[in-house]
């Protein structure tokens, strides 16, 4: 780190978010002696944080917990140099050469390249139960946890294409899906439709919404009611999936990166490169089909070569002096 424009600090890689992606990015820019600075967020490890057994990360042939995991990428980071601030980047000005960017305390920082890797959250309907039976049978990756709950029944919530995909996943693995939607019709693509309509295993309940979960020490039943008639009932399950779309964490960047209307960066095919020169996206912000911990990481892999590049390019020009 140089100091420049004062005591404003001078970073030549600054990178946002700490998840697999913000970690992989990590390892690689330290690794090319970049001495990169990284901002956790407001979830240090990412969704990972939140998650129990992951089972499906290769190199794990017994599984590890989110966190744990975590704490293995964020060891490596720092053991190539990578310093983590507990903090929140909370402004940017990413037009500017350096890129300037602010923490939630107002403290101004500068980084030639910037990689975003700020990630996304899963929508959750809002019900007390899912909080309270997180990691206890409520999901919103049918990918990630369903091998978990092969041979029951499970129930997941939503209409739309993800939806119609993770029940699709799901009905390979349980005995039966429950499926809930609120409407009275899918929003999902015809195709979509046609396949959950041909799978014996899922059931479609319409003008369907969960209010509630039950069970001792794991989901065991979720409480419907039908928002047409009023009437309510309980459905036997083992797990509950929601399903119902995905936020993806950018909003401090509208109006200085280009994204699709969802809100995930877009980056050049094949590549992390946003439309501005320096800024690189990586992991679930740009990321709303895979959204797996494996894709992110190495995406984030992508972002630091990129970013590799893009500098020592600049300083070869005279762009970057230090």
């Amino acid at each position: 780190m140089s100091e420049a424009n004062g005591k404003i600090p001078h970073e030549k890689v600054i990178i946002i978010g700490s998840g697999p992606a913000g970690y992989t990015a990590a390892i690689y820019t330290a690794r090319a002696g970049l001495n990169p600075l990284m901002f956790s967020g407001e979830q240090p490890g990412g969704q990972l944080m939140i998650t129990t057994d992951v089972e499906n990360y290769p190199g794990y042939p017994d599984g590890i917990m989110g966190p744990v995991m975590m704490e293995d990428f964020r060891k490596q980071a720092e053991r190539f140099g990578t310093r983590v601030k507990y903090e929140n980047i909370a402004k940017v000005d990413l037009n500017s050469q350096p890129k300037r960017l602010w923490t939630g305390g107002g403290e101004e920082f500068h980084a030639d390249a910037v990689i975003i890797s700020t990630g996304a959250k899963a929508k959750w309907l809002g019900i007390e139960a899912e909080t309270n039976y997180a990691n206890r049978g409520v999901s919103a990756c049918a990918v990630c946890d369903g091998f978990f709950f092969k041979g029951t029944e499970v129930a997941i919530v939503g209409g739309g294409d993800t939806a119609a995909e993770e029940a699709l996943y799901l009905a390979k693995l349980a005995t039966k899906v429950h499926m809930l939607v609120r409407r009275d019709e899918l929003r999902a693509s015809k195709i979509m439709q046609e396949r959950v309509f041909n799978e014996p295993k899922i059931q479609v309940y319409w003008n369907t919404e969960a209010f509630d979960l039950s069970g001792e020490e794991k989901v065991k039943a979720v409480h419907i009611r039908n928002n047409k008639t009023g009437a309510e009932s309980q459905i036997p399950v083992e797990a509950f999936f929601v399903a119902i779309g995905h936020k993806p964490s950018t909003d401090i960047f509208k109006d200085q990166l280009e994204m699709d209307e969802a809100g995930y960066l877009e980056v050049l095919p094949g590549t992390t490169k946003t439309n501005v020169a320096g800024v690189f996206a990586s992991g679930d912000a740009a990321d709303n089909v895979y959204r797996q911990a494996v894709t992110a990481a190495g995406t984030g892999c992508m972002a630091a070569l990129d970013a590799e590049r893009w500098i020592a390019e600049k300083e070869a020009e005279g762009v970057i002096v230090h």
